[in-house]
């Protein structure tokens, strides 16, 4: 046993990038593989992370890049959920430790970070989309390296991947695309006649019949066309691939995505082909961890765990996510016109028990952020309320269907945006910065931004009876007010009015302050020299302008968890500027730069948007 546990590490330690691999023999990927599992099991039960999709692809990792010349050759991989076992072997195995920590390794593929990683990615159906565009540069320069783009986790649910797929087809130039099917999408279909039909059609031989029979049938000028129509779709019953095989790919598959010898077949003879491939393989999302094959869902993105029970380490404390959760299922049970929609997110927005107990009047529409909104809008022309739940990183995605498909006509849909604010160690390309910046331009819109949990249950309470469009954006964090929350009763919320939490009439200085920045104004306010007042501006659009022109202090401080271009300090200064009222007004925002992962606390840290920073920079900008 211990002779075997030394070889095993003798294979990883002494890979460093794929040049390494490549010197090995193909037999040895396997027990490679085995401790590839092993590592990222144990890193990501320390950090969290996403760990289903990445022990799925841990044998097409390996040999994408044994066969394939990276970094010459390119592989774009989509969302970057699967790309732990790819950073292993691309020169981040000693930092694989610091994964998605401050100052550490992302948990996404990171231009910056190495020269393997061809794109930078966090959202889903971007990468045939990128590999596309790196195929025909290539093409333009004259150049001669291979294209890869791996989907999977859902990305055939995103409209993005079939206009990649069809331009790809169209185009016909050489680009390879890996269809990871983990049972999240399409089924399973392994086999001793799939494994036949693979060689079958690795080899070619299918598609030089194909052709002969298709220059046959179209020298038949009258019955011809109809015949070959007939072929086709005949043809569809029986190849799974028919679909990509009519946009114009090559298909390939289904092939067994942990067979390292199939898979070193399938992509040793899709290297030499001309044209657009499409290689089907069939893999388990969690492989060789029991807990994360048995619940992969729970396991796609999952935070601390015990390796060895699989049980999460959870903290239960309430989160705005959960008061959302509680609240629509109270609203729902005594109002039948409530609607649920999300896209591919019913548990991160809290959605579970709702699905559960109002089937009938839930709607997951998979990654298609836009398709969700658009049909959240024709929900609404016909008297009913959709609720649609969303993180503001990804609903970033369907601005053109807020304004055009809802805004333009006045539908009331709400939209509960979920994980506003920095988000932590998801990093750039999932804090949610700009949602405050992005609707505020959208006429006919609402936004409402809650302090806490009980203003939350309210903000949804009352959106359900105003009109038009309705926002409300709350941070993934846990409530402020969780020993004063109830469930039990709801007030309604003025429409366009602000609350004032410390008295303005007197103050040298006010803090207006969105969400839970409220709490953090009464700190900061104790250690200031001036008197100051805090108002919460629950409304950032209408804007609560009777009591904006009520403030007689000249110094005004604006706090909020977004880009300070857009925002709450953009709202205030067009504000004053307009009435023309002259005002020292100071940000305290997110900067206008893509910010780094890492835990919250540190974040703001970093950023100067602690307690003890902002104190610096309010002392700082108006002399105190």
């Amino acid at each position: 046993m211990q002779e075997q546990i030394n070889n095993k590490e003798t294979i990883l330690k002494n890979i460093i990038f794929p040049t390494d691999l490549r010197k090995l023999k193909l037999e040895q990927l396997y027990p490679l593989s085995k401790e590839i599992r092993e590592m990222i099991i144990n890193t990501v039960s320390k950090t969290g992370g996403h760990l289903g999709a990445s022990l799925g692809v841990v044998e097409l990792t390996l040999v994408l890049h044994y066969i394939f010349n990276t970094p010459q050759d390119k592989i774009v991989w989509d969302v970057g959920h699967q790309s732990y076992v790819h950073k292993i072997i691309t020169g981040r195995k000693d930092k694989f430790n610091t994964l998605r920590t401050f100052g550490g390794i992302s948990g996404f593929p990171k231009r910056e970070e190495s020269e393997y990683d061809t794109f930078t990615v966090g959202h889903a159906s971007t990468a045939v989309s990128a590999a596309l565009g790196m195929a025909v540069a290539r093409d333009l320069k004259k150049d001669n390296y291979k294209v890869i783009a791996v989907l999977g986790d859902g990305s055939l649910s995103g409209g993005m991947t079939y206009e990649a797929l069809n331009n790809a087809g169209h185009l016909n130039t050489d680009i390879i695309v890996v269809l990871n099917d983990n049972a999240m999408f399409i089924s399973s279909r392994v086999g001793a006649i799939a494994k036949m039909l693979v060689r079958i059609l690795t080899l070619g031989l299918v598609k030089q019949i194909e052709r002969k029979i298709d220059e046959f049938l179209r020298r038949l000028h009258y019955v011809g066309a109809y015949f070959l129509k007939v072929a086709k779709r005949f043809k569809l019953l029986f190849f799974p691939g028919m679909l990509f095989e009519e946009m114009g790919f090559s298909y390939i598959g289904p092939v067994d995505g942990h067979d390292i010898k199939e898979l070193y077949e399938v992509f040793g003879s899709a290297k030499n082909f001309k044209g657009p491939i499409l290689v089907h393989i069939i893999t388990k999302k969690g492989k060789g961890y029991l807990p994360a094959e048995n619940e992969p869902s729970k396991f796609h993105g999952v935070g601390k765990f015990l390796v060895e029970s699989g049980d999460c380490i959870k903290d239960h404390k309430l989160t705005f996510t959960k008061v959302f959760g509680e609240t629509i299922v109270k609203l729902a049970h005594t109002n039948d016109k409530i609607v649920g929609i999300t896209a591919a997110m019913t548990d991160g927005c809290g959605f579970e028990k709702f699905a559960g107990l109002f089937k009938e009047r839930f709607f997951d529409v998979g990654i298609a952020e836009e398709h969700a909104v658009t049909f959240c809008a024709g929900i609404a022309t016909e008297g009913f309320v959709p609720i649609c739940a969303i993180y503001s990183t990804f609903l970033q995605r369907s601005l053109d269907q807020i304004i055009h498909d809802v805004a333009l006509s006045n539908l009331h849909v709400i939209f509960a945006i979920d994980r506003a604010g920095l988000v932590g160690e998801d990093g750039a390309t999932h804090h949610g910065s700009f949602d405050l910046s992005y609707l505020r331009l959208v006429p006919n819109m609402t936004i409402m931004i809650p302090k806490d949990g009980n203003e939350l249950k309210d903000m949804l309470y009352s959106a359900i009876n105003f009109k038009g469009p309705v926002a409300i954006r709350y941070p993934r964090s846990v409530i402020p007010d969780a020993t004063t929350f109830s469930i039990e009763n709801f007030n309604n919320i003025t429409f366009g009015k602000s609350e004032i939490v410390t008295d303005i009439s007197s103050a040298q200085l006010v803090i207006l302050a969105s969400g839970p920045n409220v709490y953090e104004a009464r700190k900061v306010s104790q250690f200031l020299p001036l008197k100051t007042g805090i108002v919460n501006i629950r409304f950032l659009k209408p804007l609560d302008e009777e009591l904006l022109r009520s403030i007689r202090s000249d110094k005004i401080v604006t706090m909020e968890d977004n880009t300070f271009i857009g925002g709450l300090y953009g709202a205030i200064c067009e504000f004053y500027a307009k009435e023309k009222m002259n005002k020292q007004i100071l940000n305290i925002s997110l900067p206008d730069n893509f910010v780094t992962h890492g835990r919250v606390d540190l974040l703001k840290q970093s950023l100067g948007l602690d307690t003890d920073g902002i104190i610096k920079k309010i002392k700082q900008f108006f002399k105190i």
